[in-house]
């Protein structure tokens, strides 16, 4: 009898930790419960195979009991140990769905997969480990087998290997439509082909996924689904200009240090908050401004414990090492729900007590992210707990004068300062006017050049304690503009660039210049004219580079010792003696050994190689008020002579300026 009652007990304890999963939605760029409360999540991961689960120490052989036994107790042990876990990403590992006997290449090979022991198991290891998580009120985020080849193609095998696991999973009634149950699509793509086997970028990435979506979607599933980048989930800016569309979708980032800008020392890798947020801001920040983040694979610790996947440091917010500024991060983005990639067992090892005589361990090291990561979770659940808002004490639009490339991506660079001294990024929460649709797009906070061209943009923001700030700004697409926000002289090594001189150092054997996340097509043009203000005598180069990748292989132009280039666009090979594809160029820009100055005075295109194909470079000029003569508004009016120009955009000796 008392096993009976204790039973029923157990029974209706996992109901009510059920009934606590709150259905979540995508609202904008938010998770968010049936209430309109904001949500981002804190959890784990596991992985259902012998070898992940202590290296075949606990289990094998299939063997279903001792996997579902070992894996359900970690998540007890997990949350016994106080961590205030909400959700928990799970891997259904190919272990269970590749061919036994059978050995592929790597986790990569799906040749060996076996959709029969695929649904096998779905319905043995997988469904019942993400009812038993949901039972234990955490939310679940299932992951495919195995992670993508090096390269996948729209249209290809892995395209219809994903249509395939997914047709099955979102059909599966113990998970279609169920509250705690989302999807990650892929784990770590890394580059992408189109179907004519041309390399693609972030907007061929959401040609990929979107057939894997709307599969998705016409079996009647409509849970979160989260989109992968590229670069093993680390490139996503492409996705401002071609999202992935539909209801509830959000994306699935990784995060390790030194991934969005670090150097690697010994074993561990240098981290200071500006780079990490500069790296933060040209990848994630696009797209966080349009759709809620997850961050599914993260962690760190000094290389020493040989414990955790990152090797860095927990440091201090707004200074250096990692974990303190990926939570400042995180936070500051005000949508990133995030995870600890530590493995299970050591988490359920976790106890909250200063380390004995003085000695840290992995667990009690506060360099290293069990130790930190714990406290944190419980900071959030408090946080959730008593309902806490900040308070926002001032609103900041940094700059109304914007230059951007054709398929260019910038952030507004909009944010609120909260008492807690947090610098939210609110652009995603602003609404916005765009004059001129043709030249620029805009997307959730996040400026997408379309074609040469201007637009004026108002903005409108209304802060959590109903303070209204607006503002009017002026964005310039152009090919090759040589001002700050666009030209980026460390695209290798780390530059220096002066708009007002045009002067480009680079770093050694550096590289600086334009970079296109979707790709420009230059093909109705017939040169690229390079003018220079004294002739380069730094063994520079000018290049271009037709995949989105800097190591792979650029047409190349020898600058030394030139006044100008006329570089013609269809008779250029490169370094690998394959001929330049104009149609779909990524990145431009000017190579030396530094140490001297490239002075750059215009880049344009033309169809004669002596006239613009239009006005393509953007002179800065940062004084307020200049008399001038043979000034133009942009309506082509002239202006009296010796007036004193205000803050705006003209064109003086045919060049376009912007006066600030």
């Amino acid at each position: 009898m008392k096993k009976q009652l204790l039973f029923v007990i157990f029974a209706l304890m996992s109901v009510m930790s059920w009934a606590q999963l709150a259905p979540l939605h995508v609202d904008g760029r938010y998770f968010k419960d049936d209430a309109g409360n904001i949500i981002n999540l804190h959890g784990f991961a596991q992985t259902f195979s012998p070898w992940f689960n202590e290296h075949n120490t606990k289990w094998d052989n299939y063997d279903v009991s001792g996997c579902l036994n070992y894996n359900k107790g970690i998540i007890d042990k997990i949350l016994a140990a106080g961590w205030k876990m909400d959700f928990v990403r799970q891997h259904m590992d190919p272990y269970w769905s590749n061919k036994p006997g059978y050995y592929g290449i790597g986790e990569n090979d799906i040749s060996i997969f076996d959709m029969a022991r695929f649904k096998k198991y779905l319905d043995e290891v997988f469904i019942p480990m993400a009812e038993y998580a949901n039972s234990k009120g955490l939310y679940v985020i299932m992951r495919p087998p195995g992670v993508c080849p090096d390269v996948i193609q729209t249209g290809g095998e892995y395209q219809q290997y994903l249509l395939n696991v997914w047709n099955v999973v979102s059909q599966r009634l113990k998970l279609k439509n169920k509250p705690g149950i989302l999807f990650e699509l892929a784990n770590e793509p890394i580059s992408i082909i189109d179907a004519n086997g041309k390399q693609g970028g972030t907007d061929e990435m959401a040609r990929f996924m979107q057939p894997i979506v709307d599969k998705i979607r016409a079996n009647g599933c409509n849970n979160i689904l989260l989109i992968p980048g590229l670069g093993w989930q680390s490139q996503y800016a492409g996705f401002a200009a071609t999202p992935v569309t539909g209801e509830n979708i959000g994306y699935a980032v990784h995060c390790y240090p030194g991934w969005y800008n670090g150097n690697h020392g010994d074993n561990n890798v240098e981290i200071n908050y500006n780079d990490f947020k500069k790296g933060w801001e040209d990848q994630i920040t696009p797209c966080s401004n349009l759709a809620p983040i997850v961050v599914t694979e993260m962690d760190w610790a000094p290389a020493k414990w040989d414990s955790s996947w990152g090797k860095a440091f927990t440091g201090v917010a707004g200074g250096d090492g990692f974990g303190a500024n990926f939570k400042r991060l995180a936070d500051e983005s005000g949508n990133v729900s995030w995870l600890l990639f530590t493995e299970g067992h050591h988490l359920a090892a976790f106890k909250d007590q200063a380390p004995t005589n003085g000695v840290y361990t992995f667990l009690t090291d506060p360099e290293a992210c069990p130790w930190a990561c714990y406290h944190w979770y419980q900071e959030y659940a408090e946080q959730r707990q008593s309902g806490y808002k900040p308070t926002v004490t001032s609103v900041n639009l940094a700059s109304t004068e914007i230059s951007l490339t054709p398929g260019g991506i910038k952030t507004l660079p909009l944010t609120a300062t909260t008492t807690d001294g947090l610098v939210l990024d609110v652009a995603g929460d602003a609404t916005y006017t765009n004059s001129n649709p043709a030249a620029l797009i805009i997307n959730g906070g996040t400026l997408v050049g379309r074609n040469q061209g201007e637009s004026v943009v108002d903005v409108s923001y209304t802060d959590p304690q109903g303070g209204a700030h607006t503002w009017q700004v002026h964005v310039t697409v152009s090919y090759f503009p040589l001002t700050a926000d666009a030209f980026n002289p460390s695209i290798y090594e780390t530059g220096t660039f002066d708009p007002a001189t045009g002067n480009l150092r680079t770093g050694l054997y550096g590289f600086g210049g334009w970079k296109y996340d979707s790709g420009i097509n230059l093909d109705p043009y017939k040169y690229i004219v390079v003018k220079f203000n004294r002739a380069p005598s730094c063994h520079a180069s000018f290049r271009l580079f037709d995949e989105n990748n800097y190591w792979a292989g650029a047409a190349e132009v020898d600058a030394d010792g030139k006044a100008s280039l006329q570089v013609n666009l269809h008779n250029l090979k490169k370094t690998n003696g394959n001929k330049l594809d104009p149609s779909h160029i990524y990145i431009v820009g000017f190579w030396s050994y530094g140490g001297g100055d490239i002075s750059i005075k215009e880049v344009f295109l033309s169809n004669d190689g002596y006239t613009p194909a239009g006005i393509e470079g953007v002179l800065v000029d940062e004084t307020p008020a200049l008399e001038r003569q043979g000034v133009y508004d942009l309506q082509g009016r002239r202006l009296p002579e010796g007036q004193s120009l205000r803050k705006g955009v003209y064109i003086v000796n045919g060049r376009k300026t912007i006066v600030k």
